[in-house]
Order: C-alpha cells, then sequence, then structure tokens
C-alpha cells in the first residue's frame, strides 16, 4: 500500500518526528537518541548548532555544560564532526572493519589508503604515543609523515589532523572530548562501547531506520552529501505528497497525524544546521520554502544576514531572524525578522516570544535594531 499525503500531513510528519510539535521533550540524551545527530558546527554567531538544535526542543531548561557533561562521560561521542549516542557507533564500525571500502574503489579512495599506508610509521608513532599518554589534543602528538598531505585548501600540510581523521574511518582512533577550544584523540578500543557490531548490511538497515524515525519522511535514496545523509533505503512505507514528483518513505508510527486538523504547535527557531532544514531538496519540496546558509556568500549578495535562522510556526517554515550574540554589549541584537509572507497577530506574538526567550537563555539582553 502506497500511502496517500497531502504536503500538510508530510509538514506535520516531519515536525514531530523532528521533536518541534507542541510538546516539548524534557530529557537531552533523550533527544539526542531520537535525533541520532547532533552536527557539531562551532560557528557561533549566536550559539553553536548542536547548543541551538537543543534549545529549540528543550527550552530554556537545556544547559549547555550538559551536552559538554555527556560528552565527556562518552554517552555521547563526536564522530567525524557529528555528536551521537554512543551506542549508535557500533552501526559505524561496520564500515570502519573495511576502510577503503570493498570492490571497484574511486580514485579518491585509492589515494587516501596510498597516503596513509606512505606515513604508516607515523600512524604507529600516533598509536604508540596515545596509548602511553592519551587522551592528547593533534598539538601534542608527532608529526612524522614522510608524505605531507596535498591540498589546494587550508588542510595543506596539516598531515596530523588528516592522519587522525583517517584513522577514525579505520576505527583506530576516536575523539574523547574537549580541552578548551582543542579536540581531544584517544584509541578507539577506550571510547567505543564494547558493543556487538552487525554485518555491514544489517548496520546499513538499521541506520535508515534510525535515520526515518528521526525525519519521519524521506526520499528512499538522496543526493549524496558531506557528512550525515539524507537516505533512508527501504526503512518504513511508501508515500507519496500530492504535487511533489516520485515516492518517499514514510514512518508508519506517524501516519495517525496524516488528515488531522491544522498543526498550529509553536515557534522555533532554528539553527541553519538542523535536520529539519538541512536537506534543501526536501524542505523546497514539501514546505515551499527558500533558504540558503549565507554565512559564506559576500555581505552585498545576502538576503537574510550571514547566520539566519530559519522561523517555525506549527507545520511551516514562515521566515528568517537575522540577529547577532554580541557578547562584548551583553545583547542579542536583532538585525532583521524577514517575514515569507506577512505574520498574522499570533504569529507574530509567538515569534517574537521565541526571540526574547533565545535572548534570556543566552544571557543577553535584547536589542532590537
Amino acid at each position: 500500500m502506497v500511502h496517500q499525503l497531502s504536503r500538510a500531513d508530510a509538514r506535520r510528519i516531519a515536525v514531530e518526528a523532528q521533536l518541534l510539535g507542541p510538546a516539548r521533550p524534557d530529557d537531552l540524551l533523550e533527544v539526542v537518541r531520537h535525533l541520532t545527530v547532533l552536527q557539531a558546527e562551532p560557528t557561533s554567531a549566536i550559539a553553536p548548532s548542536a547548543d541551538l538544535v537543543l534549545w529549540s526542543r528543550l527550552g530554556p531548561s537545556y544547559d549547555v555544560a550538559a551536552l559538554r557533561d555527556a560528552i565527556d562521560e562518552q554517552r555521547l561521542i563526536e564522530h567525524q564532526g557529528y555528536i551521537r549516542p554512543a551506542e549508535d557507533l557500533a552501526l559505524f564500525r561496520a564500515e570502519m572493519a573495511q576502510w577503503p571500502g570493498v570492490g571497484d574503489l574511486t580514485g579518491w579512495q585509492v589515494a587516501r589508503a596510498e597516503w596513509v599506508e606512505a606515513n604508516d610509521a607515523c600512524r604507529r608513532d600516533l598509536l604508540d604515543r596515545l596509548r602511553s599518554d592519551g587522551p592528547l589534543p593533534a598539538s601534542e602528538l608527532p608529526d612524522s609523515c614522510e608524505v605531507p598531505w596535498q591540498s589546494s585548501g587550508w588542510n595543506n600540510d596539516r598531515n596530523v589532523r588528516m592522519l587522525l581523521q583517517l584513522m577514525v574511518a579505520r576505527g583506530e582512533v576516536a575523539t574523547a572530548g574537549r580541552q578548551g577550544r582543542e579536540q581531544l584523540w584517544d584509541l578507539a578500543e577506550r571510547i567505543y562501547p564494547d558493543d556487538p557490531v552487525p554485518d555491514v548490511e544489517e548496520a546499513r538497515r538499521l541506520l535508515h531506520a534510525r535515520r526515518l524515525a528521526a525525519l519521519g519522511i524521506a526520499r528512499a535514496k538522496a543526493a549524496a552529501s558531506p557528512g550525515e545523509q539524507h537516505s533512508v533505503g527501504d526503512a518504513g512505507e511508501p508515500a507519496v505528497i500530492e504535487g511533489v514528483r516520485g515516492t518517499w518513505r514514510v514512518d508508519p508510527s506517524l501516519l495517525g497525524l496524516v488528515g488531522a486538523p491544522a498543526y498550529d504547535g509553536r515557534a522555533a527557531l532554528l539553527s541553519p544546521f538542523d535536520r529539519l532544514v538541512q536537506d534543501r531538496k526536501r524542505v523546497t519540496e514539501i514546505f515551499e520554502y527558500d533558504y540558503v546558509l549565507e554565512m559564506y556568500k559576500p555581505v552585498a549578495q545576502r538576503r537574510w544576514g550571514y547566520y539566519a535562522l530559519p522561523v517555525l510556526y506549527g507545520d511551516r517554515l514562515v521566515g528568517k531572524l537575522d540577529a547577532t550574540a554580541d557578547r562584548a554589549e551583553g545583547a542579542l541584537v536583532v538585525h532583521a525578522v524577514h517575514e515569507d509572507e506577512p505574520f498574522p497577530p499570533a504569529v507574530a506574538e509567538a515569534v517574537r516570544a521565541e526571540i526574547e526567550s533565545l535572548a534570556a537563555w543566552l544571557g543577553l539582553d535584547l536589542d532590537l535594531v
């Protein structure tokens, strides 16, 4: 059976799956376990992305120290730029054991494997140093690479950092929290739980199921993207969305929302890296929402601001908040609230209340420019 959904149905399912419905959750670890992933993006124009994602779900009760404690205690683990529940790492270790891959390898896979082999002595030096003195920041690890990392970007000659990242992919080392702003590294065997590791196909099936539960509705196959993917394979059940081409997969536990009354929900201010908006194609198709993160654009080309936060009201994305946390002045400076369509009074009031809540949570005064 293929489920017939309206766009409103699909939006409600997506919002509810992302824990952005009217009822707020109240447990940090349970939120991360359900969402499966927080992007550890450090840009702090307002607050780091992981903190914004948790604040938008948990509200003013969210304490940033609780997230840091959970990472330090290894209940959550930062893995390749994403914070994940420790128990999920077994699903990634299946592929680590097959690094750099199986079957016909791509050119970049071959090149990375050859670079690691050429610097095997350095790899062993890093393992020895971590075994005896870890966890350690990269700045305290020896660079004995014989072949430097070649890149046209900022990673050129950053040999130890690049080797550590590939050793993470190989399952040899793992991140172990932070020391100030520096990432700490240690042997993976000390960090990852000693959980049974499924075979690759079973791990992929479980990841698809976990991902669909967090997204609610998604394409079976989505375009590959850096970092966390959006595809869900055969998880869930097939669905079509009125006015949208192709077949989707939907979490059957959320089908009770189909045909429900208008979903007013609440207002929420989202990180630009929030999973609700991260798949820009899905956002366009289901939410009919136009959004681009403009921090990489020249100032003259920006429409909404350097780090504009998508504004959610109920099951609609209705605008963008251009704001900056000016900690030197002790203020959350609101440069503009961009309304995609003029806000009705109830929406304007709810969005204003959420902006005030954000300022209070940050411990800043609110400055409306």
